[in-house]
């Protein structure tokens, strides 16, 4: 049996796929996206995360570390990081829970345990069991295991992805997924490189062999001030996505806003702030409009 690095399970989801739903997040991405709402999706491996505020100075950490790794100075727990050896047992001495250990192996059977006891939510209102991430495709023997799993038992399976991943592989899970979550960020390859770390060629090539296929698919674009808010990558979206085969596909424009910036902080990473902004309202009914002239339904959010 296959296992996969998950960092967060959320019950009764509204917002990844039809229903309410349990969404499964997979640790691991191969973009570094600048606006990233996840900063710890994005490793493969397990990460320590700290929230001063929590911090009441109880020292358990420190007693407990192998290593010796932790200091407590007025800014709160300080971690040498050529000590830790994430082994966990800081975290789980913590009487306030101001120190969480991202990122727990679980197996098919375990996963399946959890969607099981939803299956009446799912049942009532259309849900299902969505994967996303950082990159669920990353995980493919695990993820085909686990759709596997949910069509058996009847749940309404969801795959939340980037795109950036392999042709051959992604068109295996589309076998056995019912609908795609699918970014499509930039138009632009250089720029898209810029602020994801990536080009889009993979991901336009792939999201074209995708609807190729017939698949159900929701494209879903983050849509941030400075980035992508544009009139040129606006059009070019618009003209790339009424091209695609298949039905025409239900688009979902995520306006940027900057709440992952205390997960930033937490982490001990550096958060971009004041390079991205949230799109002003005049630029997102431009979009619709836009979009809506192409003849493609568009909805904020969600």
């Amino acid at each position: 049996m296959n296992t996969g690095l998950i960092f967060d399970i959320k019950r009764y989801s509204i917002n990844d796929g039809p229903g309410i739903r349990l969404t499964i997040f997979l640790k691991g991405c191969p973009l570094r996206c600048a606006w990233c709402h996840n900063p710890e999706s994005i490793s493969s491996g397990v990460e320590k995360m700290y929230t001063a505020s929590k911090c009441i100075g109880a020292k358990n950490c420190i007693e407990v570390c192998p290593n010796n790794a932790l200091t407590l100075t007025r800014e709160g727990i300080i971690t040498d990081d050529s000590l830790c050896e994430l082994c966990g047992k800081c975290a789980d001495a913590c009487p306030a829970t101001a120190i969480e250990m991202i990122g727990k192996e679980y197996t098919t059977e375990q996963l399946m345990d959890i969607a099981e006891k939803e299956r009446l939510v799912f049942d009532q209102s259309g849900g299902g069991v969505t994967f996303s991430g950082g990159e669920p495709m990353l995980h493919d023997k695990l993820l085909t295991e686990l759709l596997d799993t949910c069509g058996e038992r009847g749940f309404h399976r969801c795959v939340d992805t980037t795109g950036h991943c392999d042709t051959k592989k992604l068109l295996e899970v589309a076998k056995r997924t019912d609908l795609f979550l699918y970014d499509l960020k930039l138009m632009d390859s250089e720029k898209h490189q810029q602020y994801t770390g990536v080009k889009n060629d993979r991901i336009l090539h792939n999201l074209q062999e995708l609807s190729k296929t017939g698949a159900c698919i929701n494209i879903r674009i983050p849509f941030i001030k400075g980035v992508n808010t544009d009139e040129k990558n606006v059009i070019e979206s618009a003209k790339f996505i009424t091209n695609l085969s298949g039905e025409k596909k239900a688009i979902n424009l995520l306006p940027y806003h900057n709440i992952a910036a205390h997960k930033y902080k937490k982490m001990g990473r550096e958060y971009k702030e004041g390079v991205m902004s949230e799109p002003d309202q005049e630029e997102i009914e431009r979009a619709a409009r836009i979009f809506s002239e192409y003849n493609l339904n568009i909805t904020t959010g969600g």
